[in-house]
């Protein structure tokens, strides 16, 4: 086995798994997504790891392998969060989506590539009928080959997001090659204190008109001498990437003080006044958008749709004290994304690819339980 052992992401979207799986001290070799929107900014935030276009309902073992240039036992692991969105209790949950089968066709390449261990993320409408049918079906045929622990389900603010976001994760382990793990050693590493959405958003800046001179966003905070007073939240998420993470521009600009995702969201004076009136933790009557409290976590943000599903917009949070919506980067920071991650220079797409994504700060913790049991 290589010192970095290697895994590879299906349904990569924007990479929350593939940034856990480097920072818990595994080389992502791969990312597979049939949306070029949504990873989009794929290879400039994993410049050491590739990127295939590729509908993974279609495809065999075999292209996957070849398209990621390895070998069957080259692979150490499988991570992924099948589109959940026909599971979702948000979504219209109708048991023919096509979408539903994803799940499946993550199972039957984990089948036939044979990793030492792979990791599902979903939501938690898969656990309810008639979608917990199909996964159990599923985790019977796994558990010939694997141990199974899960579903379990795992809250984001329970190991450090300034969110609540509850998702079931499924890990499978071949024991031949992995040491037993069990719930209680995730447990290990919940956070004492939950982290907040002060913790997350106190030091960032408030949007910015764009220009032809910020045109991609990146009109971001200056760093003072109070920097290191910021919180470990904000440090954490301030701290330029290692070598093989991030865009070298990224990295030039974080060393100046500028980020990206700061674009300016215009409000009607109507729309202004209406959220001036919503209270910490209360819902806009109209729009049904939350308003963020500094004291708490901000609730699950949602991802919405894009054109090939009725192009609905995601909810998004009112700032706990601006009239206005969160900016993108906001939004990242909530998410548990550090400030050098890239989204799309539309707003639209940037959301989308926050919300479809699987938590990076949980991802990593449960990546590194499993990492010091290869």
């Amino acid at each position: 086995m290589s010192a970095k052992p290697k895994v590879i992401d299906l349904f990569c979207g924007a990479g929350g798994f593939t940034l856990a799986s480097w920072q818990a001290g595994f080389e992502c070799v791969a990312g597979f997504d049939a949306s070029e929107v949504l990873s989009s900014r794929f290879l400039d935030n994993f410049p050491k790891s590739t990127f295939i276009k590729c509908d993974l309902q279609s495809a065999e073992v075999s292209e996957v392998l070849r398209s990621a240039g390895l070998k069957t036992q080259e692979i150490d692991g499988i991570v992924g969060g099948p589109p959940c969105q026909g599971f979702s209790w948000i979504g219209r949950r109708q048991s023919d989506d096509p979408r539903n089968a994803l799940i499946h066709h993550f199972f039957r390449l984990v089948s036939g590539i044979k990793p030492r261990f792979f990791v599902m993320e979903n939501v938690p409408g898969i656990l309810h009928k008639p979608f917990s049918v199909r996964l159990k079906r599923e985790l019977v045929r796994m558990s010939d080959c694997y141990s199974i622990l899960g579903p379990l389900l795992l809250d984001s603010a329970d190991f450090g997001a300034a969110t609540r976001r509850q998702r079931v994760l499924i890990i499978g382990i071949d024991s031949r090659y992995v040491d037993p793990i069990a719930k209680d050693d995730l447990a290990q590493r919940f956070v004492p204190t939950k982290s907040t959405v002060r913790d997350a958003l106190h030091d960032l800046p408030g949007p910015v008109l764009m220009n032809e001179k910020n045109s991609d966003g990146w009109a971001g905070y200056g760093r003072d001498p109070f920097a290191d007073e910021k919180g470990l939240f904000a440090r954490k998420a301030r701290t330029a990437p290692p070598a093989y993470l991030g865009s070298q521009v990224a990295r030039e600009f974080l060393a100046k003080g500028l980020v990206s995702g700061f674009q300016y969201t215009e409000h009607t004076q109507e729309v202004v006044k209406r959220f001036d009136s919503v209270p910490a933790g209360g819902t806009d009557s109209i729009s049904r958008f939350p308003r963020l409290d500094w004291n708490e976590q901000c609730p699950t943000l949602r991802a919405g749709t894009g054109p090939e599903n009725g192009s609905f917009q995601s909810v998004r949070p009112i700032h706990p004290t601006c009239n206005r919506v969160i900016t993108v980067r906001e939004a990242a920071r909530l998410q548990g994304f550090p400030d050098w991650f890239q989204f799309h220079p539309t707003k639209w797409h940037s959301f989308r690819m926050i919300g479809n994504s699987v938590n990076p700060q949980m991802a990593t913790e449960v990546l590194s339980a499993i990492r010091t049991r290869l």
